[in-house]
């Protein structure tokens, strides 16, 4: 995650008019799954790894939280972040993924959206939270799926008219870095199969409690431009799992 094209303005800019940036949860078309997988908040520590405008931290303690850390690589979405989701409860830090601390036993729950796809070793981040989280404590966060991850460019096929033909998914077992096109720009993300998400897991100790592959938000679908062409393939990978209560120490 450490390439940072949110602090070029112009990217950061048009990052700042998506849907999602703009109405905050209710405008992100996971939303509605996602929130099904988050355990109860009431007097919990977070982390938010990846936390771009701020919109789950701001959650966390709209429900109660006692205690909010949000960490991203970007300059320009902490400062978005104290803007749209201030609260004395929140501690916004600027800090890469890979570079944050990771105290041990310091959080009740950790969670991350659509950030850790930018992250070279999964397995690391399972390792670094898994140290970090209590006995029992959550960990759920959301990806691209590896469909959408694994061919690189994250475009469709198209015929000669411009209409969207299929989705193209080749060498998906090839794991690693591929160079996709995002708001005009091309960045690199890292491409994992759903065997590794799973797997890397539950060999760092945690125990797996949800998958979800989500279709959008069907308050959504006649109101955002092509939302209705993301009921073709999954877009997004939810999970959710908990450090069991009977480990002492990370």
């Amino acid at each position: 995650m450490k390439e940072n094209k949110y602090d070029q303005e112009a990217f950061f800019s048009q990052y700042s008019r998506m849907t999602r940036s703009v109405e905050g949860l209710k405008g992100a078309g996971e939303w509605h799954e996602f929130r099904k997988l988050l355990p109860a908040f009431d007097g919990k520590r977070v982390l938010d790894l990846g936390c771009g405008f701020g919109w789950h931290c701001g959650y966390a303690v709209e429900q109660g939280a006692s205690a909010v850390t949000g960490i991203d690589l970007s300059r320009n979405m902490l400062e978005e972040a104290a803007r749209r989701n201030p609260s004395p409860y929140i501690t916004y830090e600027c800090v890469a993924v890979e570079e944050y601390a990771y105290p041990a036993e310091a959080f009740d729950i950790v969670l991350s959206s659509l950030a850790l796809h930018y992250v070279s070793s999964f397995a690391a981040v399972c390792e670094q939270v898994y140290r970090t989280l209590v006995p029992g404590g959550h960990f759920v966060f959301s990806v691209e799926h590896p469909v959408f991850t694994a061919y690189g460019n994250q475009d469709w096929f198209y015929d000669e008219q411009g209409n969207k033909l299929h989705w193209p998914v080749d060498r998906y077992f090839t794991e690693g870095k591929r160079t996709a096109v995002f708001l005009g720009e091309e960045v690199t993300k890292y491409h994992n199969t759903l065997t590794t998400y799973l797997n890397e897991l539950v060999k760092a100790g945690f125990r797996i409690t949800g998958v979800v592959e989500p279709q959008p938000d069907p308050a959504l679908l006649d109101r955002m431009p092509g939302m209705r062409d993301e009921l073709r393939r999954p877009m997004m990978l939810l999970v959710s799992a908990v450090k069991p209560p009977s480990v002492a120490g990370g």
